[in-house]
């Protein structure tokens, strides 16, 4: 498979107003929106960043256990193998291994901290251009995915076992912890934590912006909220954590006044 197992292929956010959520995310993100091909009346919305598709985007329906939120799929080459090993790792399968016409094979489970989570293996083709690592991001892409987990360690084992990825550094955080990073293939995909203050747990995953401080007054003109303001990190950039108007989270990462980041 040329896509790295447990690599982010693409993200989903399920929202009770998707009208409303597709508003606020071109205005902060400037992207653009579109039925793909077989929706049909499911109301699924594509998200594109200039012509490449990033994320999909789904009423959440009559599931009332789910609050709106954004969620990752990992690929896999076997998905039902996959769904079966993370069974047997204390995960809960919850749609088993289904076909998409057009598109491959998914599966949705809660791995054994309850966090929902998709495996899929793509049958299309097309490009896995939803994440790029870090700072190589372009715009409205994905760059980062941060899970926070009750027992950090405990997820580390359960998805470095599950997904093939590899846990390589980390960064220490005082009397919080360690911030693991996570890899897939060559590329670096993000990290496991434990419980900070005002972090919510599972994962949450990060956009590249091309100006921190406009993409912070856009999130609060478009109706959203900032938990956390922009913070430097490593090679110049700028993180911030933000909630959509349905108060789904997710990290905005970019240069500050547009001023070039260190590569």
């Amino acid at each position: 498979m040329a896509t790295p197992e447990g690599r982010p292929v693409w993200y989903e956010l399920v929202s009770e107003e998707p009208a409303a959520a597709e508003g606020f995310y071109a205005d902060v993100l400037n992207w653009r929106f579109t039925t793909p091909p077989g929706a049909g009346p499911s109301g699924y919305r594509m998200a594109l960043a200039g012509q490449t598709p990033v994320a999909g985007m789904m009423p959440l329906g009559q599931d009332t256990s789910m609050m709106p939120r954004w969620l990752i799929y990992f690929a896999v080459d076997d998905v039902d193998a996959r769904a079966a090993a993370a069974s047997g790792l204390g995960a809960a399968v919850h749609v088993p291994p289904t076909d998409i016409p057009g598109v491959g094979r998914f599966a949705f489970l809660t791995d054994p901290q309850g966090q929902p989570f998709y495996l899929l293996r793509r049958d299309d083709g097309a490009a896995a251009d939803a994440f790029a690592c870090g700072l190589d991001a372009a715009p409205g892409h994905a760059a980062w995915n941060e899970l926070c987990a009750p027992e950090p360690d405990a997820a580390l084992g359960f998805y470095t076992s599950l997904l093939s990825i590899r846990a390589e550094g980390a960064m220490p955080m005082g009397d919080l912890g360690m911030y693991r990073f996570i890899h897939a293939g060559a590329d670096c995909i993000g990290a496991i934590m434990g419980p900070v203050p005002g972090s919510r747990p599972g994962w949450q995953v990060y956009f590249v912006v091309d100006d921190i401080d406009a993409a912070l007054a856009r999130v609060t003109q478009s109706g959203g909220r900032v938990v956390q303001e922009p913070l430097e990190i490593p090679g110049g950039a700028f993180s911030m954590v933000a909630e959509d108007r349905e108060a789904a989270r997710f990290g905005l990462v970019g240069p500050r006044h547009g001023a070039p980041m260190a590569m």
